[in-house]
């Protein structure tokens, strides 16, 4: 039987079995990721950006970090009540210090971002919702990051998801994700087990072509030090929302 995203009870996320093997420690695959956001965002002035907005931000920082560069409000949209509690003490309190090399990271390859950790979060307003949520043409960027693959596997519901992404956007808003490649239904710690919907560059370009311009869709390969979930590595895609958008 498929699962759709409504079957599935997010509030009970692992956060800290997530974090724990994912996130404690800087991977070759976190460097990657953020080399190449970190280049697109030194294409915008320091608060150049009013409104932008995380998708599913989940346990996960450095999209935010990446995004205070540029942006001068951060909206972290999440449904989950776990994921949801988890950022309000990074937000409101002392964040891990695990997020403290991601930081310097980041702020070596773009020096527009905040001098502290807490700083570079100061703009992020937490926001409890999905993306299903979101009044659309709200943002003028708009960042997801592992969400609408590993949020249902049925391929339409994907499809949907990321017109929804898109549609996020103002008209010619700018848009950057990140996308796990080939990712099955997997599991996180001991036994809780999630939605994939397996995709490639060819799917994301084929999804994303009719709804963006200037799309720039490129990959990285696996990384041996994250866990195996079953994924060939990870779909990175820059580009701006259409004037007029199918659907």
């Amino acid at each position: 039987m498929t699962v759709l995203n409504d079957d599935v009870d997010w509030d009970s996320w692992p956060v800290e079995d997530y974090l724990a093997e994912n996130y404690r420690e800087l991977h070759p695959a976190d460097t990657a990721v953020i080399s190449h956001h970190s280049a697109f965002y030194r294409g915008f002035a320091p608060g150049g950006v009013g409104r932008a907005v995380e998708i599913g931000a989940g346990p996960n920082l450095y999209p935010l970090i990446l995004a205070s560069a540029a942006s001068r409000r951060i909206d972290a949209v999440e449904a989950g009540a776990s994921n949801a509690a988890y950022l309000e003490r990074q937000l409101n309190g002392t964040p891990d210090r695990s997020w403290g090399p991601f930081h310097t990271l980041c702020r070596n390859l773009n020096p527009d971002i905040p001098e502290t950790l807490e700083g570079a979060l100061s703009s992020v307003r937490l926001v409890h919702g999905d993306l299903r949520s979101i009044e659309p043409w709200s943002y003028d960027l708009v960042s997801m990051h592992f969400v609408a693959e590993g949020a249902t596997e049925d391929f339409e519901e994907f499809k949907e998801f990321c017109r929804r992404f898109v549609r996020c956007a103002v008209p010619g808003g700018h848009l950057v994700a990140a996308f796990m490649e080939n990712m099955p239904t997997y599991r996180i710690g001991p036994a809780s087990r999630w939605p994939g919907c397996p995709v490639d560059t060819d799917v994301i370009t084929e999804v994303f072509t009719p709804l963006t311009d200037r799309l720039a869709v490129s990959r990285i390969p696996s990384d041996p030090t994250l866990p195996d979930y079953g994924d060939s590595g990870m779909i990175l895609l820059t580009g701006v929302a259409a004037a007029s958008p199918p659907g």
